[in-house]
């Protein structure tokens, strides 16, 4: 049997398994093992199963996942975010849109301090969304930039999902986070403008915060806000500045972001007991899902490397099909959205990665480039129906009167909106590694 055949029948019964409801890292894993054994014999299975923990295990930025995990629980738990959004709610009251303005800044933050999407939701629709709807705000528009803005913290370093395609296509985490973070902020901007626009075109949609209520604020209030919304800046400050001015190490640089977090919640009396408990248990299941992820990922790529997959790949579709190097990567990033339908991020990541990554660097392709691709497309996949993950946690979290329809019509623009930055950071590159460039020569 020849090695494409081979390689092909693993991929199958990944696919075939995935469908009984078996986790996802065991299914994986028991795939690559098993090929190793009939491949190898017993001594190369175990080799291969063991070698891949002892790579994991000395990954050293491995450290850096459970400290920003931690650190996002903390400040959603102790509701830190409160503050901030309190402040977001008064300075840009006056603005057509403001609120909601407000709230994809505030998701930015959120995502600059947690690494992780969900977080971002949970605040975005206990915190913003009942007070965006008894503002009168269109629900179709606050409950699309809820989502859209939500999904910034895959993107936005630190992100978890960055550090999961570090350590599978064996690229520097850093490097990876500074490549998000302009192609982050861009995508922010662009929602921002599309609110503006929307709500300055049509005023029911956002309608600017009263002016008897804004009469009652008094200067001194909103240099109060201003002072208590500060905090997570600080937070964010305190663990990014040292880590760019070359002072720390990236897992330096998460240690101090979780102790900040812990400290300012403590000095903000919010740091009961049951807070730390569940971000500590939370931070543990999370890590741990990871590891194994990304252990199973490993085996499983091995194995491809083996078989020398990713060359008959190339051949299939430079050669046989006659695609330009360009026409792979469009089809390639076409099927994640058309896999984002029923699988998240992570899964999409560890099914496709031992076939996708190896073949974009024979393309060609900067690997950390692709990484933000991929992970911009991660973000549309989130909000693409009928299984979009986003779309089901606004479900579970929206109030009564937010329906699923509405959520599923809500997202129709943001995707556009996102569509066009994927679109503009494959066009123009630079957009996504002008700043490891800058700040560390790459």
């Amino acid at each position: 049997m020849s090695y494409d055949l081979i390689a092909a029948l693993m991929f199958g019964s990944m696919l075939l398994l995935l469908m009984t409801g078996q986790r996802m890292f065991g299914v994986i894993g028991f795939v690559a093992v098993v090929a190793a054994l009939l491949l190898w014999g017993e001594k190369g299975g175990y080799d291969l199963a063991f070698a891949q923990t002892l790579k994991l295990m000395n990954w050293f930025p491995l450290l850096t996942l459970p400290m920003f995990i931690f650190m996002g629980y903390i400040l959603s738990e102790s509701r830190l975010a409160d503050d901030l959004y309190r402040m977001f709610h008064v300075w840009f009251g006056p603005v057509p849109g403001g609120l909601a303005i407000g709230t994809i800044l505030l998701m930015v933050l959120i995502s600059a301090m947690n690494g992780l999407s969900v977080a971002g939701m949970a605040i975005g629709a206990t915190i913003a969304l009942p007070e965006l709807l008894r503002r009168n705000y269109d629900k179709l528009m606050v409950t699309g930039v809820i989502q859209a803005g939500s999904s910034l913290g895959i993107l936005i370093p630190p992100s978890v999902v960055l550090v999961l395609y570090a350590m599978i296509a064996r690229q520097p985490v850093t490097h990876l986070w500074l490549a998000g973070v302009l192609p982050g902020l861009m995508m922010a901007g662009m929602f921002i403008g599309y609110i503006w626009l929307r709500c300055r075109a049509n005023p029911a949609l956002g309608p600017v915060l009263p002016a008897e209520e804004r009469a009652r604020i008094t200067r001194a209030e909103k240099l109060h806000l201003l002072r208590a919304g500060i905090l997570p800046f600080v937070i964010f400050a305190l663990m990014m500045v040292p880590f760019v001015m070359g002072y720390v190490r990236l897992v330096e640089s998460s240690v101090i972001g979780a102790l900040a977090a812990t400290v300012a919640a403590f000095a903000k009396g919010r740091l009961s007991w049951k807070v730390f408990d569940t971000a500590t248990r939370a931070t543990l299941l999370v890590s741990c899902m990871f590891m194994w992820i990304i252990l199973a990922a490993l085996a499983f790529g091995a194995v491809f490397d083996g078989l020398r997959a990713v060359d008959a790949l190339r051949r299939l579709f430079l050669e046989d099909v006659g695609l330009s190097p360009w026409g792979v990567l469009i089809l390639m990033q076409l099927s994640y959205l058309i896999m984002g339908t029923f699988l998240d991020d992570t899964a999409m990541l560890v099914i496709v990665a031992p076939l996708y990554v190896p073949l974009v660097g024979a393309l060609g392709f900067d690997l950390v480039w692709y990484g933000v691709l991929y992970t911009i497309t991660c973000q549309i996949a989130y909000m693409t129906p009928p299984f979009g993950y986003n779309l089901f946690l606004m479900r579970a979290m929206a109030p009564p009167e937010v329906s699923l329809r509405d959520i599923y019509m809500s997202i129709i623009p943001f995707v556009g909106v996102m569509t066009l930055a994927l679109a503009t950071v494959m066009a123009f590159p630079k957009i996504a590694l002008w700043l490891p460039e800058v700040l560390l020569g790459r």
